[in-house]
C-alpha cells in the first residue's frame, strides 16, 4: 500500500456517493495548484493521464 492509498480511501470513503462533473473536478484540481504550485507537475500529470485514458494513439 502507498501512502496516497490513504487519502485515496478517504475520497471514497467520504464522497465516493457523490456524481461530480469533470468540470468541477478540474475547478477542484486549479484550484488545488493555485493553493500548493509545488504540486503542479504531479497535477498536470493526473489530469493529463486521466484526459488520454482512452486514447489509442496514446500508447
Amino acid at each position: 500500500m502507498y501512502f496516497t492509498d490513504r487519502g485515496i480511501e478517504e475520497l471514497e470513503q467520504r464522497r465516493g456517493e457523490e456524481d461530480v462533473s469533470l468540470a468541477w473536478v478540474a475547478d477542484r484540481l486549479r484550484e488545488f495548484v493555485d493553493l500548493h504550485p509545488d504540486f503542479e507537475v504531479p497535477v498536470e500529470r493526473l489530469a493529463t493521464w486521466l484526459a488520454r485514458l482512452d486514447d489509442p494513439d496514446d500508447d
